[in-house]
């Protein structure tokens, strides 16, 4: 009886995500969210400040256990349900994209790379290299290694707005050197791919295909 009991209120949570009017998961959808900063976290007064935009954490849905679930970085790589990933975001608020369908049959092979990161610990020097991971990067590397090109553009930290943000980095790096060439893929430029189209909040895409 315990078991049936379990079994239902399993399936009923995971088809919460099917109610009328609610983000409607798919496996390989990039998400993104306002990180919580309610002490003013330096990290993310950077990610979002020297962007632009509100994007400051990423991670990508994979069905895992018999539920929706985001593998992400941020600490170490990890996976964690859906549910609790969005109810840690600033107001619970997510943004959803959605590869091309040319690009589905490329995600089971990124999700196995992706997981072969799991443990990795978070990268707050934001390099593109295996030692550390960061969120978007972690999404990055594991189409890159599905498909061999990444998603989104990369930039170089000379042409984000780093200067405000001069002394956090100084404290990150160690150094007075400002790595001004270092590389880097930001959430912002994650959510750019031209292989990926938003699909949540819906008002909002209604919004921007009316602009």
């Amino acid at each position: 009886m315990l078991k049936k009991i379990c079994l239902l209120f399993c399936v009923g949570a995971s088809l919460a995500w099917g109610n009328p009017g609610a983000y409607q998961p798919q496996q390989g959808d990039v998400i993104f969210q306002s990180s919580p900063n309610p002490m003013g976290m330096d990290l993310v007064d950077m990610i979002e400040g020297a962007t632009g935009s509100v994007y400051s954490h990423c991670g990508m849905v994979i069905w895992h256990q018999n539920q929706w679930q985001v593998i992400e970085a941020v600490g170490p790589v990890q996976i964690i349900s859906l549910t609790n990933w969005q109810a840690r975001g600033r107001g619970k608020k997510i943004w959803a994209y959605r590869l091309q369908d040319s690009s589905q049959k490329h995600i089971p092979a990124a999700i196995t790379a992706m997981k072969r990161d799991i443990g990795k610990p978070y990268d707050s020097r934001y390099r593109l290299d295996d030692a550390a991971i960061y969120c978007s990067e972690l999404i990055y590397r594991g189409w890159k290694s599905a498909t061999g090109k990444g998603l989104g553009k990369t930039v170089v930290l000379q042409e984000l707005n780093w200067q405000p943000y001069r002394k956090i980095i100084v404290a990150l790096e160690g150094s007075e050197q400002i790595p001004l060439t270092r590389e880097i893929i930001t959430p912002r430029d994650l959510a750019k791919a031209p292989e990926l189209t938003r699909v949540w909040p819906v008002a909002d895409v209604a919004k921007k295909k009316a602009d």
